[in-house]
């Protein structure tokens, strides 16, 4: 059996041959020690980001000293182990060299039994500078490749981009909502690891076939034995035992036991089943003995991405356990500039956010990191797919075999890492390169290959194929052979000609549609630039206030101040947010108003695009917004800040994707059509109740319609002429309201006004909050007595409410609960809020 000596203990670090040495923690990296030690300011304070480039350019040595019990030394083999070294790295034990690393995507294991003694070992770490490493690989080269966020500029670099060369966060070099923190450091465990005779390396349960009526399963496990050994295999889960004889030649084999489970409880994503989760044991016996052991937790289920032609092009969504999948979601980025600093809590913040959130899936970005094991655990437990990128992202990369051999490994490590999860929905090769490249179509994509030789085009691009149309897919279908593989998103499709490549409405495979803020394009522009599937769209904002004065003073509270520019990567960013905001919304009062306000032309926007793409169901079946979360505080297109703090815009998504909605849709000229998605699986029998009333709370207007839609489906309603709607109502003054009920139970609501938010005439609200009887101070009704837009609750405590940043219809109270973060043990639960206040749009317009 293994014996596991962690050493996280005892480390300390300094500048390569510097004398004086500091306390260092592990799992970390160098800056984090250099804050802990008082050596750097806040990273993320003002603009510190700018004065603490040098740490990059130098060498950092780390070591601790450990002893070694003498069990652990009785055993015949004896491991060092490292699961992240980040990234350049020599390391020696007792003065001995034992392994040198290159990738900070790998796990990195050595044999140390004869280098060990009882007491005072010394484990010695340099990392080498990967600034100065890859600058001669830039030269050697004799060419830049493309790498459009690589920020080398504010590295001190000029225009030399060397993020490419380094199997390394590609984020960690900027990009335009993240800062530049190229950093080094033992990022995740370092243990020994003994055994003797055999060990069980990996255990995989591969689904072969999973329906209703039973799960045919088959244990693959990778078995090293010192030598020849013979025995029992046995595989257990939920009171089943399978067993085999093995016969074993020394070294590194697979082997494999077939199982079958009967009526199996399947794993669903959330809102469409419980999310069972087996844990199977593999064990090795000898002579009634276990040998070796070895367990995994996974859900059983059939997932694919169905890819077939129809009557518009070809099909892109997700079939789970024989049920198309509508993914409603976002991107995920790492929670931290600094990934030893994400927690558990945090990684079940998120996650828990999602589902609070009505989402069942996020995309794991190609530019941060294979996540740690907590964060696919947490999607395993809450129901959230995941669409997983390998990590590359909008460059260009080495086709060298060096390059290509060092990839294959990390593939292969995290194929078998990550492939028991049942939340794993598919492999993605990597983010945005076909499109920037469109090889096929000389005029499109971001005028990279422009920049080079006919011949130097072709060995880019063919250097290209054989990573991510070779290399990845062999390493998933071997590895993960029930898996699915997209060779980059977004793209139509793998045919090698010019219906290869996405664009802003193709028919066909995934696309990342930016018209709307890159190119100021009118919201409007959402209900026509659709496809398939959307996996990016996005709006930003600014996190709320106090977030902003987490890294601002007063003086610097203004959209051109030196630290607002800081804290905003996109090089147009608050240019783009004040210039929408002037098309959609009225003019805020001041700066701390001008926040709130983002917020709700972001919500506005991303309510817009959510509800657009699922009323195309089922010509469109995704839905993943850009993008969930911050890894600093900054304004960006996230739904929650840095903090976790919801922005407006979760709220919004949170109603956008319900499983059943409303969504009123008004840019038909002088038509407003009500639809009803459902994203459950029965039909819908209801009655659509619309009221019209006017801003002081007056019912001008009532009538019902029936409401059916099939299961799993889209429908329209209810259609009517504005005209007929509003009669001689003041269009200004007048809103729509339409319920959706069935059995008696409301469904779902939704609102909708006449015209354009900036000329809606909106009175000063007094809104008024009144605590909920026996709700011990957790639960609260607001009302009003005009009509109040965006009414938003500030809670004192970290958590959310279950519903905020609403309208209030005076005479239709809402009640809301607070759950706080953390509350009882759990992500969120009932809580006091503290001090509470409550904000709604005519403040911050001055009203």
């Amino acid at each position: 059996m293994n014996a596991v000596q962690r050493l996280i203990d005892g480390w300390r670090f300094r500048g390569a041959g510097e004398r004086e040495w500091m306390p260092a923690a592990v799992p970390g990296c160098v800056h984090t020690d250099l804050l802990a030690n008082g050596r750097i300011p806040d990273p993320f304070d003002g603009t510190n980001e700018r004065d603490l480039q040098w740490i990059d350019k130098q060498d950092w040595e780390y070591e601790t000293t450990f002893d070694v019990s003498g069990d652990l030394l009785g055993e015949s083999r004896i491991d060092l182990v490292f699961d992240g070294l980040d990234t350049y790295a020599d390391v020696t034990l007792n003065g001995e060299h034992v392994l040198s690393a290159d990738n900070m995507f790998r796990v990195w294991r050595v044999g140390v039994k004869r280098l060990l003694k009882p007491a005072g070992n010394r484990l010695h770490i340099r990392f080498r500078s990967p600034i100065r490493e890859d600058l001669p690989k830039l030269e050697k080269l004799g060419y830049p490749l493309p790498a459009v966020n690589d920020q080398s500029e504010n590295g001190g670099l000029g225009d030399r981009k060397v993020s490419v060369f380094a199997r390394k966060a590609p984020y960690h070099y900027g990009w335009d909502w993240g800062p530049r923190f190229v950093t080094s450091g033992i990022w995740r465990e370092v243990r020994l690891e003994a055994w003797s005779g055999v060990r069980i390396a990996d255990l995989f349960i591969r689904q072969r076939s999973v329906t209703e009526a039973e799960a045919r399963l088959t244990a693959v496990v990778e078995v090293e034995a010192e030598a020849a050994w013979s025995g029992t295999l046995r595989l257990a889960a939920d009171g089943r035992v399978w067993e085999r004889d093995v016969s074993l030649e020394a070294g590194v084999r697979t082997v494999e036991l077939d199982a079958v489970i009967e009526r199996p409880r399947l794993w669903w994503c959330r809102g469409l089943g419980e999310q069972h989760l087996y844990t199977f044991r593999a064990e090795l016996l000898a002579s009634g003995r276990v040998a070796a052991a070895r367990q995994v937790r996974t859900g059983l289920r059939s997932i694919r991405l169905v890819r077939k032609k129809d009557e518009w092009g070809t099909s892109f969504h997700f079939e789970l356990n024989g049920v198309p999948v509508f993914a409603k979601g976002a991107n995920h980025i790492p929670l931290d500039s600094f990934v030893t600093r994400v927690t558990r809590e945090r990684y079940e913040h998120e996650i828990a956010s999602a589902a609070q959130s009505n989402m069942n899936m996020l995309r794991v970005w190609g530019g941060g990191i294979y996540e740690d094991d907590a964060f696919y655990d947490l999607c395993d437990e809450y129901g959230i797919l995941v669409w997983q990128d390998f990590m590359f992202a909008c460059s260009l990369y080495p086709g060298d075999e060096a390059f290509l051999e060092n990839v294959r490994i990390e593939a292969e490590q995290n194929v078998k890492r990550l492939r028991n999860h049942p939340c794993i929905a598919l492999w993605c090769g990597n983010n945005e390169i076909d499109t920037a490249w469109s090889h096929y179509i000389e005029d499109a994509g971001w005028g990279w290959k422009q920049q080079y030789p006919p011949e130097l085009r072709e060995k880019l691009w063919a250097d290209y194929e054989k990573l991510f149309h070779e290399l990845l897919p062999e390493v998933v279908g071997r590895l993960a052979p029930e898996a699915d593989y997209w060779p980059s998103s977004p793209m139509q499709g793998l045919t090698r000609d010019a219906n290869q490549h996405a664009g802003k409405r193709t028919t066909s495979g995934d696309i990342h549609y930016w018209g709307v803020w890159h190119e100021v394009e009118p919201f409007e522009s959402y209900t026509v630039n659709l496809g398939r599937f959307m996996s990016e769209y996005g709006f930003q904002s600014f996190p709320e206030e106090r977030t902003v004065r987490s890294y601002a003073r007063e003086h610097e509270l203004e959209l051109l101040s030196d630290v607002m520019l800081s804290h905003q990567r996109h090089p147009s960013g608050n240019r783009l947010i004040k210039q929408y905001q002037t098309m959609y919304l009225p003019e805020p009062k001041d700066f701390v108003s001008f926040l709130s306000v983002s917020q709700v032309l972001q919500g506005e926007a991303m309510k817009f695009a959510i509800e657009a793409h699922r009323r195309r169901k089922p010509f469109c079946m995704g839905s993943l917004y850009w993008q969930l979360d911050d890894c600093w505080p900054v304004a960006s297109w996230s739904s929650m800040d840095y903090y976790g703090r919801w922005k407006a815009i979760q709220y919004y998504a949170k109603r956008s994707m319900k499983d059943i909605i409303v969504s009123i849709d008004g840019t038909k000229e002088g038509v407003v059509d009500i639809h009803v998605v459902s994203d459950v699986l029965r039909p819908i029998d209801g009655v659509l109740r619309i009221a019209l009333y006017d801003f002081d709370g007056r019912l001008l207007k009532e009538s019902g319609a029936p409401a059916k839609v099939d299961a799993n489906a889209a429908a329209v309603v209810w259609s009517a002429s504005v005209s007929g709607l509003l009669g001689e109502a003041d269009p200004r003054r007048t809103v729509l309201k339409a319920d959706l009920i069935e059995g008696g139970r409301v469904l779902d609501s939704k609102l909708h006004y006449f015209v354009p938010a900036k000329e809606i005439r909106l009175s000063k609200a007094n809104v008024t909050v009144r605590e909920v009887p026996g709700s011990n101070g957790t639960a609260f009704t607001l009302e009003t007595d005009t009509l109040a837009k965006q009414v938003a609750l500030f809670a004192e405590a970290e958590g959310i409410f279950t519903d905020n940043w609403f309208d209030l219809i005076p005479g239709i109270p809402v009640t809301v609960e607070f759950l706080g973060r953390g509350a009882g043990g759990r992500a969120f639960a009932p809580a006091r809020p503290g001090r509470l206040t409550v904000r709604s749009f005519a403040d911050w317009i001055g009203l």
